[in-house]
């Protein structure tokens, strides 16, 4: 039988391959709440203007809250043969209130209709994405300031660099992290215009308050053309960009800790409940929860680049190829969402190894550029002979095998001579780390004071978790 919803134009129904590929009930009933409250929304502008009686609405009101309550109860029976959410529920209200549930839809189509849902899904995505985002900055910017002293290595081509603290390595990874809350601000400030009232792609001949609707429904203004309103799904396509580029940020903080709590490394150490066994290797720890955040980012990547080549060929407006949009959708910023809880966790329980970092920071002759800088600034060399003077004096200590601390200062002499014993006050790591106090330096009190600000500005937006 055909579809009562839709099919007065067809003599018979779809075949049940049709039927399976049509339907999106399977994943886009998550949908309910924003479906319900966009009909509520839309069931009040209409009696408002004159389209349904007040007894309509009271009734349509009454049945889609007692749907709410069906299907969290899980009570409710979702058909497969009804395709989606909205019809399912459209449906379930003409079993409970008759023929004035046909009434509701008038004004409407499915797709002003679906995308207003999603839209409102997204939002309200993006408000919980913000705030696991501003818990995990919060436990970054606390173990740096609990760390702000603690010297480890830093890296350029993964090659010991110059020594920095651990707090300073974390605070890198809370700006990150803010540049990702501010392309999420940037994404919902620009998805928060209502589509309800699109209608199809046209809009409609019946008199109705868009501007009513989309305030109902929280948004900031009605979307200012139908074409554009049922076609557009660039706010999900921008939510997932930013999803992909946060997720490599997640990524490569998951990468650090697989090699920091490697035996080789062992900078830090995450506990039992963050790590595995082995299967057949009794001494294993696994670092299982960074490993599997760091894979998370190809869903999620995956997702954005799937619905980017969905979209790229639809002509205007709206295609049944969009329904494409919602279940890769979800699954992306699912997994995000729990990559983000999943990162928080492994950050707060994580516990550095100040004397192995603090060993490791002095390798590699990782002060050099403080030697370099010396020669510069007490025996006013120019930087690029300061440079070759000090790769000089490098090549001597490693045939030595010494670090450059330990190296003599006659030994010095004989390829500077100028070179005096207050030299020894820049070659250790912790003075390193300490000089460097100009602004986003990596000095202790830079630290300390970066941390607290965040800690702070966290607090005050209600972002610390």
């Amino acid at each position: 039988m055909t579809n009562k919803m839709w099919g007065g134009r067809f003599a018979s129904g779809p075949s049940q391959i049709m039927e399976e590929i049509n339907a999106s009930i399977d994943y886009d009933q998550r949908l309910y709440n924003q479906d319900i409250d966009g009909s509520i929304a839309h069931a009040l502008m209409l009696a408002d203007v004159g389209i349904l009686t007040k007894a309509d609405t009271k009734k349509i009101i009454a049945g889609l809250e007692k749907i709410r309550k069906e299907i969290e109860a899980g009570t409710f029976q979702f058909s497969r043969q009804l395709e989606d959410i909205h019809l399912n529920i459209e449906a379930r209200l003409k079993d409970l209130i008759g023929a004035a549930a046909g009434r509701l839809h008038t004004a409407r189509s499915r797709n002003d209709q679906v995308a207003t849902d999603f839209k409102l899904y997204v939002r309200n995505t993006i408000d919980h994405l913000q705030e696991q985002i501003g818990s995990l900055q919060y436990a970054l910017a606390e173990k740096a300031q609990d760390y702000a002293d603690c010297v480890m290595p830093g890296y350029t081509h993964l090659q010991s660099a110059q020594p920095v603290t651990f707090g300073h390595h974390c605070l890198a990874y809370v700006e990150m992290l803010a540049r990702d809350q501010s392309r999420l601000t940037d994404a919902r400030k620009r998805l928060n215009e209502c589509p309800l009232g699109a209608a199809a792609l046209a809009g409609t001949s019946f008199p109705i308050d868009r501007k009513q609707t989309a305030k109902a429904l929280g948004f900031e203004r009605p979307t200012a053309n139908s074409l554009d309103s049922v076609a557009d799904r660039d706010f999900i396509l921008e939510t997932l960009s930013t999803a992909s580029i946060s997720a490599i940020h997640l990524s490569r903080l998951a990468e650090e800790l697989v090699i920091w709590s490697s035996a080789e490394f062992n900078f830090v150490t995450l506990s039992d409940s963050f790590s595995t066994g082995s299967s057949i290797m009794p001494q294993k720890r696994n670092p299982d929860a960074a490993e599997l955040v760091r894979a998370k980012v190809g869903r999620i990547i995956g997702a954005f680049n799937g619905l980017a080549i969905v979209m790229k060929g639809l002509p205007l407006a709206y295609s049944k190829d969009m329904q494409e949009d919602k279940e890769m959708a979800f699954d992306a910023l699912d997994n995000y969402s729990l990559a983000l809880a999943a990162m928080t966790g492994m950050v707060k329980d994580l516990k550095p190894n100040k004397e192995k970092l603090k060993a490791a920071a002095g390798g590699g002759f990782s002060t050099a550029t403080d030697l370099a800088d010396w020669l510069v600034r007490v025996l006013n060399l120019p930087f690029r002979e300061a440079h070759h003077v000090t790769g000089s004096i490098v090549a001597l200590a490693e045939n030595q095998n010494l670090t450059l601390d330990e190296l003599s200062l006659t030994d010095m002499q004989t390829i500077e001579p100028k070179v005096t014993k207050d030299v020894f006050g820049v070659l250790s790591v912790q003075n390193s780390v300490k000089s460097r106090t100009s602004y986003g330096g990596t000095a202790p009190t830079n630290v300390r004071k970066m941390a607290k600000k965040w800690i702070k500005s966290l607090e005050k937006t209600n972002l610390a978790g």
